[in-house]
């Protein structure tokens, strides 16, 4: 044959597993900022949109932050967070319902913003602000307690049961992060319409959470055990 495959190892090069790595983050990080401002800046008909470039700021800073100190110290969970085919039917059918309620999300923040449906205070629009970092920093918090942390779900090979610190309050501490993140989102944006549309949202959450606890009790050794330890799925007293 002339032409062949050529494959590379690249857990076996350490330079260039991290160079493939920083690629990979880079690429998902300017996409994101990409589709994100085009389904805010569209809607909204200018650019002049102090909430958007108030959302992206709070959103992509800190994700960027956050990447280059896991590329730097946990090289192996920035490859499992920046996996997202889901191979369980369930769950990928999940994520395309999510993405749509997001995609819907930001352009009804958009168009309110063009049309005035709304107005928010300015005290509600800082508080959603400072909750939102603050969700951000629990969310960076659980990957660093919870090694085995993926974007999608699954059971890797040697994962244990984490029990402690997050863990020990709630079972699925990252979904109390995202949804606390998601739905403060809209209110950053300064759109009451916005956030009616987000609030679903937390019922597909609870699906998901559903669906991956049946597959953690049926592959990860301890989780029934875990489970009756730790009683609340995702708020304590509540779920």
């Amino acid at each position: 044959m002339l032409f062949t495959t050529i494959k590379i190892n690249f857990a076996s090069y350490p330079r260039l597993n991290a160079m493939r790595l920083a690629l990979n983050s880079l690429i998902k990080l300017v996409s994101g900022a990409a589709i994100l401002a085009l389904l805010l800046f569209l809607p909204a008909g200018t650019f002049c949109y102090a909430g958007a470039w108030r959302l992206m700021a709070l959103l992509f800073a800190p994700m960027t932050l956050l990447g280059a100190a896991l590329l730097i110290r946990a090289p192996q969970t920035l490859e499992r967070r920046l996996k997202s085919k889901e191979s369980r039917k369930e769950q990928s059918m999940i994520v395309k319902i999510s993405g749509l309620l997001f995609v819907a999300s930001f352009i009804i923040a958009g168009l309110d913003f063009r049309y005035g449906w709304s107005e928010m205070p300015t005290a509600a629009v800082w508080t959603a602000s400072v909750i939102f970092i603050l969700s951000y920093g629990l969310y960076a918090e659980v990957i660093r307690e919870n090694e085995w942390l993926s974007r999608t779900i699954e059971v890797a090979e040697g994962q244990k049961v984490i029990s402690t610190g997050l863990y020990g309050i709630v079972r699925h501490p990252m979904y109390t992060a995202t949804v606390t993140m998601f739905l403060s989102m809209p209110l950053v944006l300064g759109s009451w319409p916005a956030l009616l549309a987000m609030l679903p949202y937390i019922a597909i959450i609870a699906c998901r959470i559903k669906d991956e606890e049946k597959l953690l009790h049926e592959e990860l050794d301890g989780y029934g055990g875990y489970c009756k330890k730790v009683r609340w799925r995702l708020l304590p007293f509540i779920w």
